[in-house]
């Protein structure tokens, strides 16, 4: 069985910060690839950025240039840095995983439970 668990949500002014982490842990025997999506009301679920095994990142254009994503393998960790945030970018960020269970070596993708992000104008 695998966790991931979200963190580092709230709310913020436009124009300010926050920085997204989600920590991955259980039955983990390698961590392929590692994204952030994210929701916002009445809308579907979509893709913020996503970081592969090899470090290749790819952005939603909308955040292109203001959001960053990286990844510590040795925690299990993903981040998402956020700047320049605008009040479009409220929604609820959900962390997923593709992750090779050690006792299976299925892999299968994970979803966290999600942290609300909400900036105010």
């Amino acid at each position: 069985q695998v966790q991931l668990v979200e963190s580092g949500g709230g709310l913020v002014q436009a124009g300010g910060s926050l920085r997204l982490s989600c920590v991955a842990s259980g039955s983990i025997y390698s961590t392929n690839s590692m994204a952030w999506y994210c929701q916002a009301p009445g809308k579907q679920r979509e893709l913020v950025a996503r970081i592969d095994s090899g470090d290749s990142t790819n952005y939603a254009d909308s955040v292109k240039g203001r959001f960053t994503i990286s990844r510590d393998n040795a925690k299990n960790t993903v981040y998402l840095q956020m700047n320049s945030l605008k009040p479009e970018d409220t929604a609820v960020y959900y962390c997923n995983a593709l992750i090779r269970d050690r006792r299976t070596w299925l892999i299968n993708n994970y979803w966290g439970q999600g942290t609300q992000v909400t900036v105010s104008s």
